[in-house]
């Protein structure tokens, strides 16, 4: 049996040493490694902004002020689709979508080798026919000659009467053939009159003033003035549209149209310039209802035309107060984009700009102008609000701000 040596028991193996040595340094890394992570990405989300647009609270102007809001789309009154009055192949179109054209320019033409060849026909029957009507006449003034040497010869009785019954005979024929060749001159020239029109129509020309907005044909395709050929044949070469025309047409809840009257004044702002308001006014009110909507249309004329405006346009209107209404009074509080005011339940909240940061703030809304909405109660004017503000955002975010009040 082997003697215990107390000594060896003392004794470190090296390689334990080193392995043990190892696994530390290891985990002193790790640790350092995620302490950096968490800090920046503590620091990124701690110095992060949320982007927002900012308008400014505004005092309203002491004005007429609105008394019923609707929306609608701008319309043009004078529209056409235009296509050929005859069916025939396209040679050339003269449009493209935008462009101005006067009343009668000329937009499209068709192939015209028929139509030209049936005017050469129509031409050429009615120069014969005119030139046998010349021949009539030079034979009957030549029957009338004879006729009046017949009768002097009869006086004297130098000639027999079958003779003079025969020269009066003749003169009264070519009379008449005279006479049914005029009306045949007149039937060459009214074909002519056909054959010119049919000629005419193979050129298409704008029936009015205005822009082209669409163009549906292309040269070497059949257009007809009706449906046939099924989805081979063309019954439009282009549309255009007098911009003069423009209108706007909105539907006003019937319950509300007693607020709305003829000549009443308006404000329109179309979606796409929220911050562009036109002057406008009531065209007439149209006396049906639509019972699925239970609405009414309204038909409103743009005082300030525009290039800008452009049918088919969303809109937005404001039927003022009229001035049989009496004077308007100025409203208490201040104008903020309708889109500013979130809703929370029955609270109305808005976010002020607070330096770099924004603050929640409860307040009391009224009516609405517009594209904008009175508020009566907690805000001030000048002060700046989010417009539309993100669903993320919340008291205390901090933002960058891009002015667009």
């Amino acid at each position: 049996m082997s003697e215990h040596d107390p000594l060896k028991e003392l004794h470190i193996d090296r390689a334990d040493r080193d392995g043990g040595g190892h696994r530390g340094l290891w985990l002193l890394l790790v640790l350092l490694v995620i302490g950096a992570l968490g800090g920046g990405a503590y620091y990124a989300v701690s110095e992060s902004t949320t982007p927002v647009d900012v308008a400014i609270a505004q005092v309203p102007d002491a004005g007429p002020t609105a008394v019923l809001d609707a929306t609608g789309y701008v319309i043009a009154r004078r529209q056409a689709t235009v296509s050929s009055k005859i069916s025939g192949k396209l040679a050339e179109v003269l449009i493209e979508e935008g462009v101005k054209v006067a009343a009668d320019q000329v937009l499209a033409r068709l192939d015209d080798t028929d139509a030209e060849a049936q005017l050469d026909l129509a031409r050429a029957r009615l120069a014969a026919a005119q030139a046998r009507l010349a021949e009539i006449q030079v034979q009957l003034e030549q029957g009338r000659r004879g006729l009046k040497r017949q009768t002097e010869l009869r006086s004297r009785q130098l000639a027999s009467e079958e003779a003079l019954e025969t020269a009066e005979t003749q003169v009264e024929t070519l009379a008449a053939q005279l006479e049914a060749q005029r009306s045949q001159v007149r039937v060459s020239e009214a074909e002519v009159q056909v054959a010119q029109v049919a000629y005419d129509n193979t050129v298409v020309r704008a029936p009015f003033a205005g822009i082209i907005v669409a163009k549906a044909a292309q040269p070497g395709e059949i257009v007809s003035p009706m449906s046939a050929g099924g989805g081979f044949t063309r019954t439009g070469i282009g549309t255009i549209v007098d911009m003069d025309s423009l209108e706007i047409e909105v539907d006003v809840n019937e319950a509300f149209i007693n607020r709305v009257r003829p000549d009443q004044p308006v404000q329109a702002v179309l979606d796409a310039y929220p911050d562009w308001t036109i002057p406008a006014s009531v065209i007439a009110i149209i006396p049906t209802a639509d019972r699925s909507k239970a609405t009414v249309r309204v038909r409103i004329r743009i005082d300030a035309k525009d290039p800008r405006l452009i049918p088919e346009m969303g809109v937005r209107v404001s039927f003022m107060q009229d001035v049989d209404d009496g004077p308007a009074q100025a409203s208490e509080g201040v104008l903020v984009p309708s889109s500013a005011i979130r809703e929370r339940g029955e609270e109305r909240i808005v976010f002020v700009l607070d330096g770099d940061h924004v603050r929640e703030r409860q307040v009391v809304a009224g009516s609405e102008v517009g594209d904008r909405r009175l508020v009566e109660q907690g805000l001030a004017a000048g002060e700046r609000v989010v417009r539309d503000p993100p669903r993320e955002l919340t008291d205390g975010t901090r933002v960058s701000s891009r002015d667009g009040a």
